[in-house]
């Protein structure tokens, strides 16, 4: 079984305490009630940064251009327990961007400061890549998981 493509966007902005990130409460589906990252699977025929697009539009109502998105490299999720769970994401942060987020059925938008990143609310694994990330870094990160497939059995940087 292959891994699903998967894409997500983080939108950065400068706030007058420090950097902010924009993260969702996930109303339904894969997730549901974590706090994530925005962003989807991608659909037949479309590229990374199509897909990251389109999610980003559908979810929140912000609109992206290709020249806003940055590439952030990588990280494959690895379910032993659930193998159609597998994952292969591609990451983008994006500075620039039209208009301003708003809930749709999937999410709940909201900015959270980079340095207090709410990953008591988030998949485990956040921790172990998203602050390289948000720091502007690329990543190419195998995270695997425990058979809860909750917890992180073990993270693995590749030279990105």
């Amino acid at each position: 079984m292959t891994a699903a493509a998967v894409t997500l966007c983080f939108l950065l902005r400068d706030a007058e305490d420090g950097a902010e990130v924009l993260l969702g409460l996930k109303q339904t589906g894969f997730g549901k009630g974590k706090i994530v990252g925005i962003g989807g699977h991608v659909e037949p025929g479309e590229t990374d940064a199509q897909a990251v697009i389109r999610e980003v539009l559908e979810e929140t109502g912000v609109v992206l251009r290709p020249e806003d998105l940055a590439d952030a490299g990588a990280v494959h999720f690895v379910f032993p327990a659930r193998p159609e769970w597998d994952m292969k994401t591609s990451l983008f942060t994006a500075r620039t961007w039209e208009g301003e987020p708003g809930p749709s059925d999937e999410i709940l938008p909201e900015w959270f400061r980079v340095d207090t990143l709410p990953v008591e609310r988030m998949w485990q694994d956040a921790d172990h890549w998203l602050p390289v990330v948000l720091e502007g870094r690329r990543v190419n990160v195998v995270v695997t998981m425990h058979t809860d497939n909750e917890t992180v059995a073990s993270s693995q940087s590749l030279l990105a």
